[in-house]
């Protein structure tokens, strides 16, 4: 029995000692959390005007509505270093350093081979946050590490057919005279080669026929080399002046020149302009009519001017057009304007293409991709990430899982979401590409960014955040 009593003491001795144990555990750690808790800060804003901060309750003194709580930790307030990024190299000419270049390349002014040149540059930090844990409860970012990439990028444009100036051509008239009929109807005629489009009353050319005739006939006769000569000069004489060596032979076999000689067509094309009519006469040199040959047009576009630096001869262009639809026509731009319209603020590029169906017309629209394919493989981050204030572009930096900075970076050209960083980030740098809202709002509450003044005008203006 004594010993029973004995081990029940032992037990409540030991229940006891455990309970005041863990009661002095929770009051230590209840101490820590009041010591902790000293730390923290109070104040009050408003929601609509941040640089309003007040140590009691109460109302905006601008817009009169009722101030917010905000808590804080004195350590938000610690400052950050400033972190190295290392730039693009840029490549110079060795005694001409103002001379640079982004790749490497030859000075154009020496022509020695140009040198790299390495710069350091701080990181512009506008902002810093330190976020509690009771805010990292409702913050769910998406990080995204700086890397590089091959860009390229599919500029949309608007196209229109034009008749290709290398294609036109004429029918002029070789020799003096008068018309006497003409086979083209009107203009917007076809017009293939060996077609018959004029008769004409050329003295001159009935002389030359009646050479040929007599020049024949004396060869035949007496097979001398000096009529042969004769024979072969009159007969070029005729062809230089547009007759068919099947007319000439028919004269010989006729043994008459015809007083209208027909004038066959030496070009294929479309009648852009028929100056040939009954009666008038023309002069050697003068055209009887103009034509357009449709086989091969061109297509002309207009590219923005923040795309006209990007634009080069060689380029790939995909064709879609309405008059065709579901038919893709490839070509490479042949020709870059060198001047931008200063009305439209675009620039002439051009290519050329085959129309051997003849299904394209002069005036019809097309759709056109023009696809560019950049050099190198720069810095790129997503779109998203970027808070563009219209007066600068800004990302928030990953430093900890609690602590960010605003910094602003240059940026260069875009591709698919995702955007060149010239300055200001460096490669394996994480950037915070969904959620940032929180850290904007954040950075807001507490003093704003470095350069309150211009952002607020931003915020005025009501600029675009892609978050």
């Amino acid at each position: 029995m004594n010993n029973f009593r004995l081990i029940f003491l032992t037990l409540l001795l030991t229940v006891s000692f455990g309970c005041t144990k863990e009661a002095e555990n929770k009051a230590s750690m209840d101490t820590k959390e009041e010591v902790h808790d000293h730390t923290s800060k109070t104040f009050y804003t408003c929601a609509m005007h941040p640089q309003i901060k007040e140590d009691k309750p109460g109302k905006c003194p601008i817009c009169h509505m009722n101030l917010t709580k905000i808590e804080f930790d004195e350590s938000d307030k610690e400052e950050m270093k400033e972190k190295k990024v290392v730039v693009a190299p840029t490549w110079i000419c060795k005694d001409y350093p103002d001379v640079t270049s982004e790749f490497e390349d030859i000075c154009p002014i020496d022509g020695s081979p140009m040198i790299m040149k390495m710069d350091d540059q701080v990181s512009k930090v506008i902002a810093k946050v330190k976020l509690r844990k009771s805010q990292l409860k409702h913050f769910y970012p998406e990080y995204f590490p700086v890397t590089n990439m091959k860009m390229s990028k599919k500029v949309r444009l608007l196209g229109s057919v034009l008749q290709s100036e290398e294609k036109e051509s004429s029918i002029p008239a070789r020799i003096s005279g008068r018309v006497e009929k003409v086979f083209v109807k009107s203009t917007g005629s076809l017009i293939r080669v060996g077609d018959p489009v004029i008769k004409i009353y050329s003295p001159k050319l009935i002389t030359a026929g009646e050479e040929y005739l007599l020049a024949k006939k004396s060869f035949l006769k007496t097979k001398s080399k000096e009529f042969k000569d004769m024979l072969k000069q009159s007969e070029e004489r005729l062809r230089l002046w547009g007759v068919k060596k099947k007319q000439y032979n028919s004269w010989y076999r006729k043994g008459v020149i015809p007083k209208s000689i027909v004038i066959y067509s030496p070009a294929t094309g479309i009648v852009r302009k028929r100056n040939a009519v009954v009666g008038k006469y023309f002069k050697e040199g003068q055209n009887f009519f103009e034509l357009s040959d449709l086989s091969v047009v061109w297509v002309e576009m207009d590219v923005y001017e923040q795309d006209a630096g990007i634009v080069s001869l060689g380029q790939k262009v995909e064709l879609e057009f309405t008059s065709v639809p579901g038919t893709i026509i490839e070509g490479s731009i042949d020709f870059v304007d060198p001047i931008l319209d200063m009305h439209s603020r675009t620039l002439k590029i051009r290519t050329t293409i085959q129309n051997s169906t003849g299904k394209l017309k002069p005036g019809m629209v097309a759709d056109a991709i023009l696809t560019i394919n950049f050099e190198g493989t720069p810095l790129v981050i997503p779109r998203t990430a970027i808070i563009d204030t219209g007066k600068r572009k800004v990302v928030w930096q990953k430093v900890s899982n609690k602590q960010f900075r605003a910094i602003e970076i240059h940026t260069g050209h875009e591709s698919e979401g995702y955007v060149e960083v010239k300055h200001g980030l460096s490669l394996g740098d994480e950037v915070v590409m969904e959620g940032s809202f929180v850290l904007d709002a954040q950075a807001q509450l507490f003093g704003g960014y470095e350069d309150p003044t211009s952002e607020m005008d931003s915020k005025k203006n009501a600029p675009v955040h892609n978050h």
